[in-house]
């Protein structure tokens, strides 16, 4: 991992649990099962992704109770235990994540900004963030990456039309003049690179490389969650052919 930043180690958010739990089953694509203080309770899954490698049959999950008045499920699912770290799996907190990086303007890889304008509609999507450095409109599409095969960080886990469209947003975008960017977060801190999961999603991946080659900027920030706090750990390099 390099990083040319000040900021390696600083915290970018503070989220504490509730609670430890054993996770039992997932059964829809929001809704899940966990062993808590001796029962069977129904919990939240904010991730639209398979998450087959964390979210399975007694492996240990952090949860946090909701706030919310007249929800059907008391608790979320925070995060899942992998080998011997935990991994956020709660994709409400992208937002405020990526926003206090890229706010931040020693670890931000885009500098000194004069603007920052969250979701923004262009076409038939919104734009996690529009941003203005030097007079120019930058416009930055935030993922989440939870999955890793061997060195590899992926993304997506599942296949995502929606995440199709973004990178096709962005590279309109670029064509008419604008920078378009993607800011992975990375919640594996061993990864050494990040490159698209062509096996899970062949679209996606295509639309990739092909904003890519016409000038697509990708930002994988490495972070990671320690049980309290998520903490910034650097950047890696998108993939090469080979490592």
């Amino acid at each position: 991992m390099s990083s040319n930043f000040n900021g390696e180690n600083k915290v970018i958010m503070n989220i504490e649990p509730d609670a430890e739990g054993i996770f039992l089953e997932r059964i829809n694509r929001f809704l899940g099962k966990v062993k808590y203080n001796g029962k069977d309770i129904l919990v939240h899954i904010h991730d639209p992704g398979r998450l087959e490698e964390l979210l399975y049959k007694g492996n240990l999950v952090l949860l946090k109770k909701s706030k919310k008045a007249g929800r059907k499920t008391k608790w979320d699912i925070l995060a899942a235990r992998y080998e011997d770290k935990w991994i956020l799996v709660n994709s409400k907190y992208h937002r405020e994540i990526s926003e206090n990086i890229i706010g931040e303007e020693d670890i931000s890889p885009f500098g000194k900004l004069e603007l920052i304008k969250p979701e923004v509609k262009v076409g038939d999507s919104r734009i996690d963030f529009l941003l203005l450095k030097n007079g120019n409109r930058i416009w930055v599409e935030v993922k989440g990456c939870t999955l890793k095969d061997g060195d590899y960080a992926l993304f997506p886990d599942a296949p995502t039309k929606r995440g199709k469209r973004h990178i096709e947003e962005l590279e309109k975008l670029i064509k008419n003049g604008d920078e378009g960017a993607l800011l992975i977060l990375v919640f594996h801190k061993d990864a050494k690179c990040f490159k698209p999961n062509e096996d899970r999603d062949k679209e996606f991946t295509k639309a990739y490389f092909k904003a890519l080659n016409n000038g697509l900027k990708v930002y994988p920030v490495v972070l990671e969650y320690d049980g309290k706090s998520v903490i910034f750990r650097g950047y890696i390099p998108p993939c090469q052919k080979s490592l």
